[in-house]
């Protein structure tokens, strides 16, 4: 019984460990973006105090939506074999797929008008392009640090 409590116990550290090294990275990687997006967008200090607050609200609303979809886990993609469902059960993951693709085009629209009232277009242009090549440099920049490893 005292093994199965202190087996028990180490588990639960291991998982705890685990999600705050997921934490610790979660938090690197934004503070990384910012930094980036900041050197990318050279925001005026008028531009950036409208920028930040609005990018801010639309990163918690994604996460809410990631959040979300994670908890229902509804994906298409996490089906394996679609022929072992009826037709109603592909229809079903098909159609929340969609549910959640729209929503997540629905807040992108929401930000980008945010965005387009209180910035340049070509300043909303530059953010972007920057969210794009941030994915790809931070990718890169993943790749390199596995190589190292």
């Amino acid at each position: 019984m005292k093994n199965l409590i202190v087996l028990t116990f180490l588990i639960c550290l291991g998982q705890f460990a685990s999600a705050q090294r997921q934490n610790e990275r979660s938090n690197d990687i934004e503070s990384y973006k910012v930094a980036y997006l900041t050197s990318k967008l050279e925001l005026t200090p008028e531009e950036s105090k409208a920028f930040w607050p609005i990018y801010n609200n639309w990163q918690k609303e994604q996460a809410a939506l990631r959040a979300e979809r994670a908890e229902k886990m509804i994906s298409f993609r996490k089906t394996n074999e679609i022929d072992d469902l009826s037709d109603n059960q592909v229809e079903s993951l098909l159609t929340s797929e969609l549910n959640f693709k729209q929503k997540a085009l629905n807040i992108e629209k929401k930000y980008y008008y945010q965005l387009k009232s209180v910035l340049p277009i070509k300043t909303v242009g530059k953010y972007y392009r920057a969210q794009e090549t941030f994915k790809r440099e931070l990718l890169n920049r993943y790749r390199d640090g596995k190589k190292r490893d």
